[in-house]
């Protein structure tokens, strides 16, 4: 199930528990080396999430804002939801092959939780 995803745009669909309604937010795709390590970094605000991948860690030196981050494993299934302050190293999740951050408090109103799968739609 190994996904194949370009530096871009797209959508994560978070699948809710129960039969609910998906929620569809807007995504960045980072996928490049250089993408991936931007990620974030010195920006105040982003509207919806950014995808890294591949990806088990991340780091929050030289950010100005909280950030959720959501460690994925290959089927898309989140493992870990963390909410990280600026000046932080996040320790490596060995399941983990992806992962989405998104402004601080955002994925539990999404219904992004451990257990919750997700889908990118690039």
């Amino acid at each position: 199930m190994g996904q194949r995803w370009r530096d871009g745009h797209g959508e994560l669909v978070v699948h809710r528990e129960g039969g609910g309604p998906s929620v569809s937010v807007p995504l960045e795709i980072a996928t490049s080396y250089r993408a991936r390590t931007k990620g974030l970094l010195g920006r105040d605000s982003i509207g919806g999430a950014i995808l890294l991948s591949p990806a088990n860690s991340v780091h929050t030196f030289r950010m100005r804002m909280p950030i959720d981050v959501a460690y994925l494993d290959r089927h898309l299934r989140v493992i870990a939801v963390r909410t990280m302050r600026p000046g932080r190293l996040g320790m490596p999740r060995l399941r983990a092959r992806h992962v989405v951050e998104a402004e601080a408090g955002v994925m539990a109103g999404w219904g992004v939780r451990k257990g919750v799968r997700v889908e990118i739609k690039a």
